[in-house]
């Protein structure tokens, strides 16, 4: 009896992810409202701009277009992984993925995701090399590296608890 209740609770209590799932959402407006605020914040600037600002700018907003899609890759699978199924009639629009992607499979994207972040991020600090400090990028491309190990390794174990 007490045991059917305490397990009837832990399954009814996955419901308190729900919050934070749509908590996930505003983030996402908000990165959204920062986005566009980078966007008409500097286009009256373009033509004045160097080039080298320019790319500069443009890889943040890849970078935020990435966080952006790692959001919505966490809402929408850890809602369903943990959650529940998101049902959609029939004749509206799916993703493709969505519903296919496993908690394994979310935490690899997710790595590679932060893999592809954290490159950009690289790649604006070496744009601008000439004004940091060797011993900072130096730890910067320490701590992208970790990044890329830590995503391979997770990869691989991922890989051997399926076989």
């Amino acid at each position: 009896m007490i045991e059917q209740v305490a397990e009837k609770f832990l399954y009814a209590s996955r419901w308190l992810l729900a919050p934070i799932y749509l908590g996930l959402s505003f983030a996402l407006l908000i990165l959204g409202v920062k986005f566009f605020q980078e966007v008409v914040h500097t286009a009256p600037l373009v033509f004045e701009m160097s080039e080298a600002n320019l790319v500069l700018l443009i890889l943040s907003l890849i970078d935020m277009s990435l966080v952006g899609g790692l959001l919505v890759m966490v809402m929408l699978s850890g809602y369903e992984n943990f959650v529940s199924n998101i049902d959609l009639d029939e004749g509206s629009e799916k993703l493709s993925w969505l519903g296919k992607m496993d908690a394994g499979s979310l935490k690899q994207k997710v790595a590679a995701s932060i893999v592809a972040i954290s490159s950009i991020h690289l790649l604006k600090k070496f744009m601008n090399a000439d004004v940091i400090d060797n011993d900072k990028l130096m730890w910067y491309v320490i701590i992208h590296l970790t990044f890329v190990v830590s995503a391979i390794g997770m990869a691989y174990v991922d890989r051997l608890n399926k076989h």
